[in-house]
């Protein structure tokens, strides 16, 4: 029965595949980038497309203000009865374009060409995050016009502010507790194994980002008065970030792997199966050997395994020409991925030790943290991921592998430690699919796939 009510709906959803394609696009045209202000009433407009395209399903939808942009947040009470309870999460906003002259077609006007796989869809906001939220607004649409109603109670939530860090959504979270109760919570968020694989993500990676800034002569100096004098605020900055790896490529912060737990053997069993190749995966991007943790394979060392980098550095005069100047500031951006089970406030403070055991006398050290999360490891045994698994599966014609990543989606862990949420992370992104950069695309064969098989898992969680 459930399976006879799954097919009629995907029957639908390709009857009407131009219409929801149609759909993306429209969204795709507002350019809702939420660190430029200049586009706030875009992401407003932006939000107002979600809400109504949820009240048009049978939503109850509003809007909510925050002091940044707004976040939607809608309800549908699905089927009645024992039905499951699932929290949709996705955002509206997108990165800035910029720069702009490397687009080669313009990025609010969505295009579609040929790729590799098929036909494209060329935008910004194109996968991240405004395609894959079509695909399960999509597959509400389906079983809406099919069925009358949703064969679950779903509750979603759409903010405008995760390409920024999303720093409004926690207080959200914690005053709208009650209204966000679920069972459970799905995005789709994350990328496949490769075209034809699917995944479920399992494993995240938590940040710590932060600025340091050292400060030593009161102003820069001419580099012939005072150089064999006067200590170099990027000299010594640059000798204690190269002190942050040893020659193994581990991390020297005191207790930094003491929390890190080995991979379980057939966890890493599972990901030496995916047959991942390092070196054609650097090769992409113009690197002939890998970094990292020597003696480690490379998924573990993605995957599995903290990081330490350095994402900015600069002190002193970067302009045009010669400036002989000895920097009297010098100034560092760095990350750490960090993975389950390792405190982001334990390692920030062990870094402050780690700089301050290097500082002369009279040098000052100031930090500004931008953002803290803990990485996160997902249960894959529940009904969720059963229905997800079957869903995929059926879809894809193959059994969809579980695999981590490098990254932070830092809702995930939201959900859970406010909510008391799990989340089933669905992703239908591919590695080529660039991302936060220019021609950022979305293949056509993805948004499809990722549509049927939302509706699938629905019709696999619903009554029968």
């Amino acid at each position: 029965m459930a399976n006879g009510r799954i097919e009629g709906v995907l029957r639908h959803a390709d009857s009407t595949h131009q219409a929801a394609l149609e759909r993306w696009f429209a969204l795709l045209r507002i350019p809702s980038v939420s660190a430029q202000p200049a586009h706030a009433a875009d992401c407003a407009a932006a939000a107002e497309w979600v809400r109504a395209e949820l009240a048009e399903l049978g939503f109850e939808a509003a809007l909510h203000a925050t002091p940044g942009q707004p976040c939607v947040l809608a309800h549908h009470p699905g089927p009645g009865g024992n039905a499951p309870h699932l929290l949709y999460y996705g955002h509206y906003d997108v990165q800035p374009p910029e720069p702009l002259e490397l687009w080669t077609t313009p990025p609010f006007e969505p295009t579609r060409t040929q790729g590799p796989h098929g036909e494209r869809v060329v935008a910004r906001g194109a996968v991240d995050d405004k395609g894959q939220v079509c695909t399960w607004l999509a597959a509400f649409r389906a079983w809406h016009a099919v069925t009358g109603g949703l064969p679950a109670r779903v509750t979603v939530l759409v903010e405008g502010e995760e390409e920024v860090g999303s720093p409004n959504l926690e207080p959200f979270l914690l005053t709208q507790r009650a209204a966000l109760a679920a069972d459970a919570a799905v995005i789709s968020d994350t990328n496949m194994w490769d075209i034809h694989t699917p995944a479920i993500t399992t494993r995240l990676r938590g940040l710590v980002y932060v600025e340091l800034t050292l400060r030593a002569a009161t102003r820069d100096l001419h580099s012939g008065l005072y150089g064999g004098s006067a200590l170099n605020a990027l000299n010594l900055l640059t000798r204690i970030l190269g002190d942050l790896h040893d020659t193994q490529g581990r991390v020297r912060l005191a207790g930094f792997y003491d929390r890190v737990r080995p991979v379980p053997p057939e966890q890493a069993a599972s990901w030496g199966a995916l047959g991942f190749d390092e070196r054609e995966f650097l090769g992409q991007i113009g690197l002939l050997q890998p970094a990292g943790e020597a003696g480690l394979p490379a998924l573990e060392r993605l995957w599995a395994r903290p990081t330490a980098d350095i994402n900015g550095l600069w002190g002193g005069y970067t302009g045009p020409g010669a400036k002989t100047v000895i920097p009297g500031e010098a100034r560092a951006k760095l990350s750490f991925r960090l993975v389950p089970d390792q405190d982001p406030a334990a390692v920030l403070a062990s870094f402050r030790r780690f700089v301050a055991e290097r500082l002369p006398p009279g040098i000052e050290a100031a930090y500004e943290v931008f953002g803290q999360s803990p990485g996160i490891e997902v249960p894959t045994h529940s009904p969720l991921i059963a229905a997800a698994r079957a869903a995929l599966a059926e879809e894809y014609g193959r059994e969809p592998v579980f695999v981590g990543s490098g990254g932070s989606i830092p809702v995930v862990e939201s959900f859970k430690r406010v909510l008391g949420l799990d989340t089933l992370l669905m992703g239908f992104g591919l590695d080529d699919d660039q991302v936060h950069s220019p021609n950022e695309k979305f293949d056509l064969a993805c948004f499809t796939h990722g549509l049927r098989a939302h509706i699938r898992l629905l019709g696999h969680l619903g009554p029968g």
